[in-house]
């Protein structure tokens, strides 16, 4: 498992030495992340460390060799490297994320919009897709793969995707994200379990159910798995 776990690492880092980061360009060596402005010397993405005070510790994060907790309503759970978690992403327009799928555990659909997602998958299978945006006189289109261990999937930018694990034993994988903070917004948890709720009477006419589906579907717990 360790040896799997570098080379998944060395792969993720390679694929994003090769592209161009969706985020700004920085403007200088590095820009740790700092979250009192009153300290803060420097702006570019976030407030930026005082160089002097920056350390190899801003630049370090532990903890991916561990499982996440898939003991939920989905079956899956997102362990997250982002801006958030390691302060020296900040500028750098890159990000990692591990996701652990327990038996059919599901990455609901979902969208990144600050950033373009390649999956590697580290043990097991999963089916995985996305959808295209709008096209004029067509459907939305469907992309979709059953991946195994070793196999790597791109999710564009800002597109609805989805990961479902089709087998009866545990599934690991691996994201690189081109942002050091993609965002992710969680479609049904948006949708019916935003605050406050959006009108049941737009959702109605949107999804062209009765009033009573829109109001049981937002009387759901909606589960937030995703970084």
């Amino acid at each position: 498992m360790g040896k799997q776990f570098l080379v998944t690492i060395a792969i993720l880092a390679l694929v994003y030495s090769l592209v161009n980061a969706s985020d700004p360009s920085p403007l200088q060596d590095f820009c740790v992340a700092i979250d009192e402005p009153k300290d803060a010397l420097f702006v570019n993405g976030k407030f930026c460390k005082n160089p002097n005070l920056v350390n190899a510790d801003d630049f370090f994060f532990t903890g991916l060799d561990k499982p996440g907790n898939t003991s939920n309503p989905l079956g899956s759970a997102v362990t997250a490297v982002n801006v958030i978690q390691l302060k020296g992403l900040n500028t750098l327009g890159i990000s990692l994320a591990r996701i652990d799928f327990a038996p059919y555990g599901l990455n609901p659909p979902h969208t990144h919009p600050r950033g373009t997602e390649v999956l590697l998958v580290l043990e097991g299978s999963l089916l995985v897709g996305f959808v295209t945006s709008n096209i004029p006189n067509q459907k939305n289109r469907l992309f979709t793969k059953t991946l195994y261990a070793g196999d790597v999937f791109v999710f564009p930018e800002g597109l609805i995707h989805f990961q479902q694990n089709i087998a009866e034993t545990n599934t690991i994988a691996f994201a690189g994200l081109s942002s050091q903070n993609p965002g992710t917004i969680t479609i049904a948890n948006a949708v019916f379990g935003s605050d406050p709720e959006i009108s049941p009477d737009v959702l109605t006419k949107a999804f062209q159910v009765e009033k009573n589906v829109i109001d049981y579907l937002q009387s759901q717990f909606w589960w937030d798995n995703n970084y």
